[in-house]
């Protein structure tokens, strides 16, 4: 859509909103009191919906349980990084008080850019009540990006980057960036890079292992450092591109694409996160039984998700109820189940009721994919956003068009 058609709609939609009233600020509230404001009104969540498992557990688990238990109708709205901070940021030129949307799914990268913009309200998660159960003392989660998230984001999920491989055709995958150019070399075609999230997350676990250790990357951005260790990674793989996929001429712009031609062989080593999201695939039929996950020797990103608040929501109080929701232990155990969602706890267990600790430690263990526990030994923290502007940019300039 062109960007000055979306600043007339939001001038338009602003209009509408003129006769609703201004909401008073629930932090000031007590919970009691966000409860009662929040019954009986709308919440709407703007998220990524390219997963099938992650939209089954909001379609038929959250939405209808948050109708039962809080009479809160969450509608879904579909929308990534960069719509997000474009709606964000046209609602703020166009000067509208009430936004379309309450609540945000966001990574450090847009949280990066939302702050530069004040596009967010808070901070709010020290108002939760089930924050208690979170261990804002793990660096995984209260450092987003090298940046604090201060309150200003509700931790939803955590997972770590992890390279997969069918264990059958590939008895022992490259774990360093020798090996991969040793593996490619004898198995030409097999084996690239996405131009996507995902792929520049791969990236990342290659610049820090050119700079010589897993915290070769940690805080604020260096562009000096940045600048020798992208010309060595660039240089390493427009060096071996010819035995990529397609010659390294074309490079997937989808993850969606690379899942497919691991499914269907043409690749033989894919990644992602969530320990890579084998379990659902392979339970899908997607995914040959015979797929592992594993870190990369020098370290894969491990951190967190987030949800966020945007800063003119309309129904603040039941953006506060919904995220409570989202992070209590009965969410979170349904979403940890392996045959559901599959996704790691942001919960510290240790901080939960003894009833729900055992609920959690009785769930059943994935059968395919790597548990959390075996790869973060192998964990490093994410890099500074800058990083991953400056990757997507020079990927494209130094490789993608080279």
């Amino acid at each position: 859509m062109d960007f000055k058609l979306i600043i007339l709609c939001l001038l338009f939609w602003s209009c509408g909103d003129q006769n609703k009233t201004v909401e008073k600020d629930p932090l000031l509230d007590s919970w009691e009191e966000v409860t009662k404001a929040s019954e009986g009104t709308t919440v709407h969540f703007m998220m990524w919906q390219g997963s099938p498992v992650v939209n089954e557990y909001i379609n038929n688990y959250v939405i209808p349980t948050l109708k039962k238990e809080h009479n809160i109708d969450l509608q879904i709205v579909s929308g990534q990084g960069p719509e997000i901070v474009q709606m964000v940021m046209g609602e703020k030129e166009a000067g509208v008080k009430n936004s379309q949307i309450d609540i945000v799914w966001i990574n450090g990268e847009t949280f990066f850019q939302l702050k530069k913009i004040e596009g967010l309200w808070g901070p709010f998660v020290q108002k939760l009540p089930n924050a208690t159960y979170i261990n804002f003392d793990d660096p995984h989660i209260s450092i987003d990006f090298q940046q604090s998230i201060e309150g200003m984001e509700s931790p939803w999920g955590m997972s770590q980057f992890a390279l997969i491989y069918d264990s059958l055709e590939v008895p022992n995958p490259p774990r360093n960036l020798e090996a991969l150019e040793q593996y490619i070399k004898a198995k030409p075609g097999t084996f690239t890079i996405s131009n996507d999230f995902s792929g520049m997350s791969l990236l990342k676990s290659f610049l820090a292992e050119l700079s010589g250790s897993p915290n070769g990357l940690d805080g604020p951005f260096d562009a000096e450092k940045y600048e020798v260790l992208s010309k060595k990674l660039w240089e390493y793989i427009n060096r071996n591109k010819k035995y990529f996929w397609k010659e390294g001429v074309t490079f997937p712009k989808e993850h969606s694409k690379m899942d497919q031609m691991f499914a269907s062989g043409e690749l033989s080593i894919s990644f992602g996160f969530s320990e890579g999201a084998i379990e659902e695939k392979v339970n899908r039929g997607l995914y040959p039984k015979s797929t592992r996950a594993y870190a990369w020797e020098n370290g894969t990103v491990l951190n967190s998700n987030y949800i966020g608040i945007v800063h003119n929501a309309p129904n603040k109080a039941g953006a506060l109820q919904v995220i409570n929701f989202l992070i209590s232990p009965e969410a979170q155990l349904t979403k940890a189940d392996p045959n559901g969602m599959d996704a790691n706890p942001v919960l510290d267990l240790q901080k939960l009721p003894e009833a729900w600790r055992k609920k959690f430690e009785e769930l059943p263990k994935r059968k395919y994919g790597a548990e959390l526990s075996e790869l973060s030994k192998n964990a490093i923290q994410e890099p500074a956003p800058e990083y991953m502007i400056k990757l997507y940019d020079d990927f494209r300039t130094f490789v993608i068009e080279k």
